[in-house]
């Protein structure tokens, strides 16, 4: 079944002392085209996200936004043993001086000294970028799962109107060739009345020329292989429609085929009805070109 370039997924997850937030989204595109926002400090996160997404995803344009953040708060409080030094030499010379000074000072207490700028620090962890890493490698394939097959029913539904579109093609095509057959008496007639009216007046006219010029309107006229043409391309399009896989470049391919077929058969038709029906065949597929720009 065909597929939708439009698609979203988002996912979140955590590793402590991280927690992170995925978002993947995509829209339509010629090709392939990857863009990837992920922490740089995480070395080879990037490289492994763009191979995974580069074997899942055929086409369209594909943003990745990975959000990492810490929490600061998971590794307590620590003394700083030097800053707590410096301090206590400071008071014991400040103390001293007092002391000899004459001056009292009140005793000082642990809760004053924790206080002071550096004695009580938030203790540092080094993060695992490693374990990080392989974490979140592992889990980027749940999230192109979701954002698949969310292209997947999209892709469900583009199919339904596509195979609409095709059948009215189809239809239209069937009515195109019974007005073919119709008109065939009607033509030979005409090519009759004025092969009577041209050899009436045909002294020194060459025979060959006259004939050449009576095949070429009869050529000219004849949509058989516009007809044929265009029921080939009718299911080799139902065929497309029914394979898995990026498909889009060749039903596209197809529609320009579809409109060069359509626009032969107007300008072919000599005929108000079968006109009308090559008018509408170009109207259908536009349509479905239109549709089709939307399939991977």
């Amino acid at each position: 079944m065909i597929r939708s370039m439009t698609g979203f997924a988002s996912a979140s997850g955590a590793l402590a002392p991280h927690s992170w937030g995925w978002e993947l989204r995509s829209v339509n595109g010629k090709g392939l085209d990857l863009r990837l926002r992920v922490p740089d400090w995480i070395d080879g996160l990037e490289a492994g996200l763009r191979k995974q997404l580069t074997d899942a995803v055929g086409r369209g344009n594909i943003s990745c936004n990975l959000r990492v953040a810490r929490d600061e708060t998971t590794g307590g409080l620590t003394v700083n043993a030097a800053q707590l030094e410096t301090v206590l030499d400071a008071l014991h010379q400040i103390e001293t001086r007092a002391m000899d000074a004459g001056i009292s000072l009140a005793p000082s207490k642990a809760t004053d000294i924790v206080t002071m700028r550096g004695v009580l620090e938030q203790a540092t962890t080094v993060d695992d970028v490693a374990a990080l890493r392989a974490t979140l490698l592992a889990e980027f394939p749940k999230v192109l799962a979701d954002f698949n097959a969310m292209r997947a029913s999209e892709g469900g539904a583009l199919a339904q109107v596509l195979e609409s579109q095709l059948d009215e093609i189809e239809n239209l095509t069937s009515k195109a060739a019974e007005l073919a057959e119709a008109r065939t008496e009607e033509m030979a007639r005409t090519i009759r009345r004025n092969l009577a009216r041209v050899m009436d007046n045909a002294e020194g006219v060459d025979a060959d020329r006259l004939t050449q010029e009576l095949a070429l309107i009869a050529v000219k006229s004849d949509i058989t292989e516009e007809i044929d043409r265009l029921s080939a391309h009718i299911n080799a399009a139902s065929a497309l429609l029914d394979q898995s896989g990026p498909v889009g470049r060749k039903l596209d391919f197809l529609m320009q085929e579809f409109n060069r077929e359509a626009n032969t058969l107007c300008a072919k038709a000599q005929n108000s009805e079968l006109t009308q029906v090559g008018l509408a065949l170009k109207a259908v597929i536009d349509q479905m070109r239109e549709q089709v720009q939307n399939v991977e």
